[in-house]
């Protein structure tokens, strides 16, 4: 057992873990500040912020050996008989002297600066600066620099901690950024014919302690202080990223990794970053409509479940198309409310989108090519009511051949994701119903369209390309006059009181995880 001393506490840690003094005094709960380290970039101990009294134990002598000078705790190695001490009059001072240094040459504009309420800059200045200013403010200046189609730089707010440019050299693997000038002269840059644009960039606001590297998405939209982020989960591919939401009176301003060492670790890739603005288009659907002749006309929710019911449970043989971004919760109760009226009833997967192949990068990270969150998810689903998942062009061919009396589809895709085609022969099923987010040729020919729910605005959980489910709730509440499709069938499916996802889940398990035990829940998520 490797024993650790922080402070005059004792760590103990296994022989196997390789950790340095901020990760071992992070298990103490101590926070040892710091600039340029991060756990998931290479370590160059640049920024001086993190320098710690260090020592040894002489268990010979019995006595501590300490080294006469301050070390940085990113660069030593917490091994047996090691000794930190980083709250002395020594290393107090030593911080205040880096905070000041960096403030010398810094602009002190937080009052518009998008880092202002999460900067460490900021905040390590009040927990560790020097008490008085001894030197006249920086005249604001605002050197602002375009790195690339999303990124931008304010030169003049850098502090020099590489972060970014070990981001790109060691994890998308791109290596556009680098350092130019010397000395006081070193700047953060790109070569002109070779801008930030690799399908990750956007880490690199993440990375930025400070408000220099700015995403343009969010520049000056939003103060930190005013949002709330929610835990969830990306549904852009079928990675599955564990990410927070950031949103203010329900609207989604930014979307950031989560950390997960079991899926995305700290990043996420651009498409899931910026992926939310279809959450609030205009041209979704809002109001649930049934189609009387050639004309289509709005439903009061509060009677159409009750209609809805009525006419599945008269319409023949049934036949549901579940969605891959359905969540496990909403398949399970879609496929059990079908079967429950039709047993035979064709249960089907929807189509799963595919882009090009998967994208890999140095730094392991992976943008799956299968755009949807829960493929694996809704097959076991499937699997467990109909002992084998149908494809959709069966239910398409059987709906026109005639086959199918009533159909329910589950859409839920940002982007178009049926023909005329196919959407005329589904639409030969007596009773169509579908529930999506976006009018489509299948809408236009429905009995039923009903209005569903984005990933930001339902509960519910994922299974990811590598079998591991990961539960999430909703950040924003759905536009007036839609529903989520879990708690549309819940209440179709006779249940009282108000949807619950995790009483769902806890069901599927009971029924289908003793059977089938591949799948894991996340302890992140």
């Amino acid at each position: 057992m490797t024993r650790v001393t922080i402070d005059n506490r004792v760590l103990e840690l296994d022989p196997e873990d390789r950790l340095n003094g901020i990760e071992a005094a992070a298990r103490l709960g101590i926070e040892i500040p710091h600039y340029c380290w991060h756990p998931g970039l290479s370590v160059v101990g640049s920024c001086r912020m993190c320098l710690v009294e260090h020592g040894t134990i002489d268990r010979a002598k019995g006595h501590v050996v300490m080294m006469p000078k301050l070390v940085p705790a990113c660069q030593t190695p917490a091994t047996d008989g090691s000794v930190f001490i980083t709250n002395s009059p020594k290393v107090v001072q030593a911080r205040a002297m880096v905070e000041e240094g960096l403030l010398l040459r810094h602009p002190v504009d937080c009052p518009i600066c998008d880092k202002a309420g999460e900067c460490f800059l900021q905040d390590y200045h009040f927990r560790h600066g020097q008490d008085a200013r001894r030197a006249d403010a920086r005249p604001f200046v605002s050197r602002r620099r375009e790195l690339g189609p999303d990124i931008t730089l304010f030169v003049d707010r850098c502090i020099l901690c590489s972060r970014c440019v070990r981001f790109v050299r060691e994890v998308s693997g791109s290596s556009e950024l680098m350092v130019t000038g010397r000395g006081s002269h070193e700047e953060i840059d790109v070569l002109a014919d070779f801008p930030l644009n690799n399908n990750l960039s956007g880490n690199v606001v993440d990375l930025c302690p400070v408000g220099a590297l700015c995403d343009k998405h969010f520049l000056y939209r939003q103060r930190v202080w005013f949002m709330r982020s929610h835990e969830g989960v990306c549904a852009g591919c079928a990675t599955g990223c564990s990410i927070w939401i950031d949103e203010n009176q329900d609207r989604v301003h930014r979307i950031r990794p989560r950390e997960n060492p079991k899926v995305n670790r700290w990043w996420i890739c651009n498409d899931g970053r910026w992926s939310y603005p279809h959450v609030h288009n205009p041209s979704r659907l809002a109001t649930p409509l049934r189609r009387e002749g050639g004309a289509t006309v709005a439903v009061d929710w509060s009677k159409l479940v009750r209609e809805l019911d009525g006419r599945l449970r008269h319409a023949g043989p049934l036949a549901a198309v579940v969605s891959p971004f359905l969540t496990v919760e909403e398949a399970y109760l879609l496929c059990r409310y079908i079967r429950s009226i039709d047993p035979e009833a064709i249960l089907a997967l929807g189509p799963v989108p595919t882009v090009g192949e998967d994208e890999r990068f140095p730094g392991g990270f992976v943008i799956s090519a299968e755009k949807c969150p829960n493929r694996r998810g809704v097959e076991r689903i499937l699997a467990h009511f109909a002992g084998r998942v149908a494809s959709f062009d069966e239910v398409v061919s059987r709906a026109h051949q005639g086959g199918v009396g009533g159909a329910w589809v589950s859409g839920g895709y940002r982007r178009p994701w049926i023909d005329a085609s196919a959407a005329e022969q589904l639409a030969r099923a007596g009773l169509l119903v579908v529930q999506d987010l976006f009018d489509s040729p299948l809408a236009e020919r429905a009995g039923y369209v009903l209005p569903g729910a984005a990933f930001v605005e339902r509960d519910g959980s994922y299974v990811n390309r590598d079998g591991l489910l990961q539960s999430a709730r909703r950040a924003i509440r759905p536009p007036s006059g839609a529903r989520t499709e879990g708690s549309l069938l819940w209440e179709l499916s006779g249940r009282s009181g108000l949807y619950q996802a995790e009483v769902v889940l806890q069901e599927v398990f009971r029924e289908i995880e003793m059977k089938e035990p591949r799948m894991n829940t996340d302890e992140h998520g």
